[in-house]
């Protein structure tokens, strides 16, 4: 971490503080009862600067050796049979497996499953959240989509992008999901490896990056970030949708993704244990982060136009229908101010459908026990992913 250590450069910026002031920087402050300061920038910084030096030594040693299957299928083997000191196998594999397959003395496997219920228990508003107010809003951060652009995810396709994101999550969310070598495991060291070897890869090909502003590609800070979007975010944009949850599920929702964080190699120091330390933490990172730019917009208006692209629907109007409701619920979760950045289309009576979703989960909640509903929440979620990865599976996971 010798590189130049950034200031929170934007704080003065009026997207900063209209967001910290007057919109949802400071419905979050108000939730978490955070005291935003910049007293602890320093502390801070120096990781828009550090990456997972683990995870890009692994990619070296093994995928740019091998052709990319034997390279997959000999690290899929590693994460379902572990690794030992007497494994004839890459010190930076021994090092990976040491750190992961290492239980953390905080795991709480009674919070993992309290957070697990939670994701389950909120059915299709988790998907909602996790994609019109979470992903949506993170393209309001013009540096954080960098490495998208970079890495042309855009050519991909927001289908793709979104089964991807889904079956990640659904993976890491059900119980038991996180244990060693169980499917929640394997997505995460998987998914570790995917972002190093897009890091090396845009650091040898991409001759634009522009490491003083952007900070390192897919850098600790913005996996930070990335992953206060999975908690916090998460949790405020369920109970702007009217959903209730416990003090235990509220824990649980940070302890699962501060395990997940862990095991994606993001500095334990980064990953917060509450909502007040989420705050706190983000609203330094925002700092360092302009508004959206017309990458931003394009990256939306991919994500909007999904509804319209996605096969699992078979009639025109069911589409238009379902990317409708996405952009009342845009409108509905994020600040007006983010929403006109990302050019979000104006729609009419747009607060209809979220309004009559929390009255809904009000009456569902009064007559439905907890048990049937992390049930019916379970089988939907899986019901959704099973239609994505039907309608992508010609195309490989990585």
């Amino acid at each position: 971490m010798d590189k130049p250590i950034t200031q929170p450069r934007f704080k003065d910026s009026p997207h900063f503080k209209n967001f910290w002031e007057k919109g949802n920087g400071k419905q979050l402050i108000d939730f978490s009862g955070a005291e935003v300061s910049f007293k602890d920038f320093d502390q801070f910084s120096p990781y828009f600067y550090h990456v997972d030096e683990i995870g890009d030594q692994v990619v070296k040693d093994v995928y740019l050796v091998k052709k990319f299957h034997e390279a997959s299928r000999e690290i899929e083997d590693y994460i379902r049979n572990g690794v030992s000191e007497a494994d004839q196998v890459p010190e930076s594999v021994k090092r990976l497996f040491t750190q992961t397959q290492k239980i953390p003395e905080w795991l709480d496997y009674n919070l993992l499953k309290s957070g697990a219920e939670l994701c389950m228990r909120s059915n299709l508003d988790s998907l909602i959240s996790l994609r019109d107010y979470c992903l949506m809003g993170g393209y309001d951060y013009a540096y954080l989509n960098k490495p998208l652009v970079a890495t042309e995810a855009l050519k991909k396709g927001a289908v793709k992008r979104l089964s991807e994101t889904l079956d990640f999550w659904v993976n890491a969310t059900r119980y038991n999901a996180l244990e060693l070598h169980a499917k929640g495991y394997e997505f995460a060291i998987k998914t570790r490896l995917i972002h190093s070897y897009a890091r090396l890869s845009i650091k040898k090909y991409y001759k634009g990056w522009d490491t003083q502003n952007w900070g390192e590609p897919i850098n600790s800070w913005d996996m930070m970030a990335t992953y206060i979007g999975f908690s916090l975010v998460f949790l405020h944009s369920l109970q702007k949708l009217g959903n209730t949850f416990s003090n235990e599920e509220e824990e649980g929702i940070f302890h699962l993704w501060k395990y997940v964080g862990y095991l994606l190699g993001i500095p334990e120091q980064l990953l917060p244990d509450n909502k007040k330390q989420a705050t706190e933490y983000f609203h330094l990172w925002t700092s360092v982060q302009p508004p959206s730019d017309k990458d931003s917009i394009l990256l939306a208006h991919s994500l909007l136009n999904e509804s319209l692209e996605n096969p699992i629907l078979k009639f025109k109007f069911e589409r238009r229908n379902l990317r409708y409701l996405h952009i009342c619920c845009t409108w509905f979760l994020l600040d007006d101010e983010v929403c006109k950045r990302l050019e979000i289309p104006d729609v009419s009576a747009k607060n209809l459908f979220p309004k009559t979703k929390i009255l809904i989960n009000k009456i569902y909640d009064r007559l439905v026990s907890r048990e049937a509903s992390i049930k019916k929440g379970n089988k939907d979620q899986m019901k959704v992913l099973e239609d994505y990865l039907r309608i992508t599976k010609d195309s490989n996971f990585h």
